[in-house]
């Protein structure tokens, strides 16, 4: 199985941010390919297009591209799991997109095959990957039966 790729504006700096990403992405088998890209300046559309631009040309040919939005879906972790084996099935590569301060351009929100919201509360960007990663290691989990995810808990 290919590793899921995480396109990422902004680069993550050491501190709790990236202590929480690589905790989770070192449990996950097999972890998040990780890319990250610069942020851009300017207006904040000018920022969101550059941004955007970058997201995809990175983007591997023929991906499954998950676009991390407030606006998104914001499915339980149960569900998750299951659109995860959808996606799986799909055998197209999977990327995962998360913008920068300024979010995703409405370019790459159209190129997503999916929007993902982690909730109605807006994250910083850089959270936002260990809270993802945390997450997919909890699809893991689901789908292999592990008892890290604890079904009975009221959500």
């Amino acid at each position: 199985m290919k590793p899921p790729r995480l396109l990422a504006i902004g680069r993550l700096k050491p501190g709790p941010e990236a202590a929480l990403f690589e905790h989770y992405n070192a449990r996950l088998r097999p972890p998040f390919a990780v890319t990250e890209l610069p942020e851009a300046r300017g207006s904040a559309a000018e920022v969101r297009r550059r941004e955007g631009a970058a997201l995809l040309a990175t983007l591997p040919e023929g991906a499954l591209l998950v676009a991390m939005d407030l606006g998104g879906q914001g499915p339980t972790s149960e569900a998750l799991a299951a659109l995860a084996e959808r996606w799986e099935a799909t055998g197209r590569p999977l990327a995962f997109a998360i913008g920068g301060a300024e979010g995703l351009d409405p370019a790459v929100l159209a190129r997503a095959d999916h929007r993902l919201s982690l909730g109605p509360l807006t994250w910083p960007h850089f959270l936002v990957r260990g809270l993802l990663a945390e997450q997919w290691y909890r699809v893991q989990a689901i789908r292999g039966g592990h008892p890290y995810h604890r079904a009975w808990r009221p959500g």
